[in-house]
């Protein structure tokens, strides 16, 4: 049977689908997942367990579970098991992306440089890199407010805080260093504990989906985000597509992100790019060599009724992504916002929200009695809603109204204070 090596954190969402897709295809896939190696198969799920920031230990044990049965592949789910996956893939001598390549798309401080060096628009931007340069970063001359403060290694806008002045850089940069030095945060190896500051880029912000073949770009589709990212938080809430760019606008943003991708030396695989439309012309975000996360991927079929999944493993075992193509209907996905700190208590309206014409589907995702927490320290969401309709518009306005309908009760959460010792 074809195997197919799959790394994924244990809670990623795309696993069902990546399943599904396989067991349509016939294809065994193999988790390879981040967890402790000294517990027996503790999921159930017969994955191999790594640690994705210990590259050289992780790939001993990929290679004795590929002397068991070859892989025919290497697919990521995520931006944690990137460097990773491209490390198993030339070990295993598979398609994927160069390990240095995969490296510089997680890293938002190198990737800048790669993609100015290559003549592309990006945002002004230094580091901060020790506690004590903050006080001195904000008053330096070089940096204009407003700007937007980011950590280089995580995703999601976790930790991305705008700020229009001195104080507010100070206060956003200490939060920043907070999130960074949570133990979870430590454990994942995210990126080193350096502060990006850019430029903030005024503009409507773009979302692209698509996947490298020999470094070709083949897009599946330009997602708008509707809801402006304008700060002090930069929570993505709503994509929906086809987009509402011209022929002229979808075929720059083809080529920026082709471009990008080439600067940051990707070769394989799928890809997620952001974009900023400003008056003074595209703005290239960033470039993931993974695709879109969580559940959103389900906001993109194809014709046929082909997942996103679908088209990744076709793709991954030597299939022409290039002759997929989008389904007709528009789509939209609205990642649910946590609209407070606090405990999970009850969701009310579900029922009404999935009612709404258009939409496909509702998904809450965090648990009862889970602690949730709004950006910019959220790592997750409250859920997913979808719809799709004849028209962006519509698909958009349906998941806005089932977000309506939605109640959720979130109780404070407790802190706990340390008695002073005596």
């Amino acid at each position: 049977m074809t195997r197919v090596l799959l790394f994924s954190t244990t809670t990623g969402y795309q696993l069902r689908s990546y399943d599904e897709a396989a067991s349509r295809r016939g294809v065994e896939i193999v988790l390879a997942t981040d967890r402790c190696h000294q517990l027996d198969d503790p999921w159930r799920d017969r994955a191999i367990a790594v640690r994705f920031y210990d590259v050289s230990s992780s790939l001993e044990a990929i290679e004795k579970e590929a002397a068991k049965g070859a892989f025919s592949a290497v697919l990521s789910v995520g931006d944690r098991p990137t460097i990773l996956a491209a490390s198993a893939a030339a070990r295993l001598g598979l398609p994927g992306n160069p390990v240095d390549a995969a490296a510089a798309s997680v890293d938002k401080r190198e990737a800048r440089k790669r993609f100015a060096a290559a003549g592309l628009t990006v945002p002004r931007h230094s580091v901060v890199e020790a506690d004590d340069e903050i006080r001195a970063a904000a008053r330096d001359p070089r940096i204009t407010y407003p700007c937007v403060l980011k950590p280089t290694g995580l995703s999601g806008s976790r930790g991305v805080i705008r700020a229009d002045n001195a104080n507010e850089f100070v206060a956003a940069a200490i939060r920043i260093r907070s999130l960074l030095a949570r133990p979870e945060i430590r454990a994942e190896r995210s990126g080193s504990d350096v502060i990006l500051v850019e430029e903030f880029v005024p503009g409507r912000e773009y979302a692209v989906e698509g996947v490298l073949r020999h470094g070709a770009l083949h897009v599946f589709t330009i997602f708008d985000k509707p809801d402006p990212l304008d700060g002090p938080f930069f929570e993505e809430t709503i994509y929906v597509a086809p987009s509402a760019l011209d022929a002229a606008a979808s075929e720059a943003v083809h080529g920026t992100v082709e471009r990008g991708a080439r600067a940051l030396g990707l070769r394989h695989g799928p890809i997620h790019a952001e974009l900023r439309l400003t008056p003074a012309g595209m703005v290239l975000l960033e470039i993931a060599s993974r695709p879109i996360g969580g559940l959103c991927s389900s906001a993109l079929r194809f014709e046929g009724g082909a997942s996103l999944e679908d088209v990744l493993l076709d793709h991954a075992l030597g299939g022409d992504a290039a002759v997929r193509r989008r389904e007709r209907a528009a789509s939209a996905v609205m990642m649910i916002p946590i609209p407070k700190r606090g405990l999970l208590k009850r969701v009310e309206g579900e029922d009404r929200a999935r009612a709404r014409p258009g939409v496909t589907d509702v998904r809450i995702t965090a648990k009862q009695d889970q602690l949730l927490e709004p950006l910019p320290e959220a790592g997750s969401y409250l859920g997913f809603i979808f719809a799709s309709a004849g028209t962006a518009s519509l698909a958009e306005r349906a998941v806005r109204e089932a977000h309506g309908d939605l109640i959720f009760t979130i109780d404070p959460a407790l802190k706990v204070v340390a008695a002073d010792a005596r």
